[in-house]
């Protein structure tokens, strides 16, 4: 979710290339811990991907890839084919690969998406979730103001992923979850692009708004708020990208 405050900015990928931040990760990383060498690469690098850290308008070879990891190519190759398979990433014809473009029917299908399966996810969730629950919710919406006082773009997109599928993961809907990460990988790359062309200061809180229908077992108004969310991030990429607004 998009919040008010020009603070946070980053550089557009047109201009930094496709990887920003693929930096190995420190042996014994607890994220690796009892996962193959090929998970682990899958793991690290859809985190980057997510979070903005291999973003639109570069590519880089399965071999730069391997390097910036600092693993051998067999896993990178295995990891990209599963991201291939996701829709995260694509393949030239001169074997670099990259985040695939945001065209305009592909943003209209990842609009749809989101519409059917958060409503109806956090709608579920809210079944399931206790007051406790929702504290913990909220107590997330507050290390996501901090990170736009402290101007932390890496934290404020981490921070907003796990507002969302904290949420979603009370569902107890594990296909739902997966096709709707599946979605976020294949529009990540370009809110954090977005960030850095049109900033949040103009934004409305819609996180605040989900909170309060949580907490009073509205499922009506968690429904909408969180429909107000997806709306107002997809125009903001819709706008950034695409030259309009959704």
């Amino acid at each position: 979710m998009e919040r008010k405050d020009d603070r946070v900015r980053v550089k557009s990928g047109l201009d930094v290339g496709a990887v920003a931040a693929l930096q190995p990760a420190p042996p014994g990383d607890a994220r690796d811990l009892g996962v193959t060498a090929h998970e682990s690469v899958y793991r690290r690098l859809r985190e980057r991907i997510l979070f903005g850290g291999f973003l639109p308008g570069g590519a880089i070879t399965l071999r730069g890839l391997a390097e910036a990891l600092g693993v051998s190519p067999m896993p990178v190759r295995e990891a990209v084919r599963r991201l291939i398979a996701e829709r995260a990433l694509a393949m030239q014809d001169n074997r670099r690969v990259l985040v695939p473009p945001m065209t305009r029917a592909k943003f209209e299908q990842v609009l749809f998406a989101r519409r059917a399966l958060e409503p109806e996810l956090a709608a579920r969730a809210l079944l399931r979730m206790s007051r406790a629950d929702i504290e913990a919710i909220a107590a997330i919406d507050q290390t996501i103001d901090q990170t736009i006082i402290n101007g932390d773009v890496d934290g404020y997109t981490r921070g907003n992923f796990r507002f969302h599928f904290t949420i979603y993961g009370y569902a107890e809907a594990e296909t739902l979850l997966g096709l709707l990460e599946s979605i976020w990988l294949q529009f990540g790359p370009f809110m954090r692009m977005a960030y850095g062309r049109i900033g949040t200061s103009k934004l409305e809180d819609y996180h605040q708004a989900a909170i309060e229908a949580m907490r009073r077992g509205d499922e009506a108004a968690l429904r909408a708020a969180i429909i107000a969310d997806i709306g107002q991030g997809m125009g903001f990429i819709g706008d950034a990208v695409l030259g309009r607004v959704q």
